[in-house]
């Protein structure tokens, strides 16, 4: 039997992801111009990957950049508040626009495609946004509110296609004004017509829950946003942060599901992609995170192996990015079979969040 090569498979999903991104935006010229463009960067960006996997070293396609922990918004469940990663002050000691842009700078040379721009509320950060516009062999999707969206980011989005705006959904108005607050919904609706009256492509990201899951996969719910220009959803699994939260977060039938109503959702929606996170770890030989697949940078520079896991034992202000991939805790965690274990459901190291603890007291002594 052939052995799983992680490498391998990450860059045939971002092939993927690239290919069906052209095709969605085909009646677009301008976005499928550019998408046509950034298919060859992709693609020269695998070949750095595979050669320092060849040389025994492993660079993931995806970064997930946190670039700030303010937020303005307070949805019911945040994971991020939950954990104190996210905080309605500017916090002191976040990483600066250059520091951000070293980050960038590196993750190029090594080949990382995409960086998922987060935050809290990234677009409260909009020096290092439109620094990132400027990185045009980056794909920068941005996971926003909506709500800090104005005519100086539509401008920006314009000029740099390399720029995505993510928002933040949750289905219809009920459920996104219940979880995110009074007006959130009518806002989004708003960007998203004035984003299609522009030309430019979008995307949206939900959170999956038990109570929302039959809504947001609903042929009229997804059908609502493709007519508003909407070329990307990505349905990320719900990260119980409590336990009396636990029963929101959707287990192995809902899992099952999932995958199926997204099989058959690319099967037969070819103007839209659609992507799930964490996503079918069977396929993938396990949790992605720790670098195997993307990694996490939090606001103040500590290299983290997934947002809902935010342990830290190296900080990218005193080290490189790719001494940051090789840290002791990444290395544990990917080589000690952590990510492979079976688990409860929504994120492995949620689950052993206890062992990853053990990881970094161990790293302290």
């Amino acid at each position: 039997m052939k052995e799983f090569d992680i490498q391998e498979y990450m860059t045939e999903g971002v092939e993927g992801i690239v290919k069906e991104a052209i095709r969605a935006t085909f009646s677009n010229p301008k976005e499928s111009a550019f998408m046509a463009k950034f298919a060859g960067k992709s693609r020269a960006a695998s070949k750095k990957r595979r050669k320092l996997e060849d040389a025994g070293e492993h660079v993931p396609a995806f970064l997930i950049a946190s670039i700030t922990s303010r937020c303005n918004l307070h949805c019911a469940g945040c994971y991020s508040r939950c954990s104190n990663a996210t905080v309605d002050a500017e916090p002191v000691r976040q990483l600066n626009c250059d520091e951000w842009l070293k980050i960038f700078d590196e993750a190029d040379e090594l080949g990382v495609s995409f960086i998922l721009l987060a935050g809290g509320e990234p677009m409260l950060r909009r020096d290092i946004i439109e620094a990132a516009g400027k990185r045009q062999g980056i794909m920068f999707p941005i996971f926003t509110n909506g709500t800090f969206m104005d005519e100086k980011y539509f401008s920006l989005f314009d000029r740099c296609r390399n720029l995505v705006p993510i928002m933040s959904i949750e289905g219809g108005k009920k459920n996104t004004d219940e979880r995110r607050g009074s007006g959130v919904y009518e806002k989004l609706i708003s960007n998203m017509d004035e984003l299609q009256r522009r030309g430019l492509i979008f995307g949206a990201s939900v959170t999956v829950t038990t109570r929302n899951m039959n809504e947001v996969f609903n042929a009229e719910f997804l059908k609502s946003l493709s007519e508003r220009g909407c070329k990307a959803v990505i349905f990320v699994e719900y990260v119980p942060v409590t336990d009396e939260s636990r029963e929101l977060a959707p287990g192995e039938a809902e899992r099952e599901f999932m995958a199926k109503e997204l099989e058959r959702l690319r099967n037969e929606n070819k103007d839209m992609v659609f992507v799930s996170f964490p996503g079918d770890e069977k396929s993938s030989g396990g949790c992605v995170a720790a670098g195997r697949g993307f990694f996490h940078i939090n606001s103040h520079g500590g290299a983290e192996p997934c947002p809902f896991s935010p342990y830290s034992d190296m900080n990218v202000r005193d080290t490189t990015l790719r001494e940051a991939l090789n840290s002791r805790l990444f290395k544990k965690l990917r080589d000690g079979g952590y990510l492979l274990e079976e688990h409860a459901g929504g994120c492995t190291l949620f689950e052993k969040r206890e062992e990853v603890e053990k990881i970094i007291a161990e790293g302290e002594q």
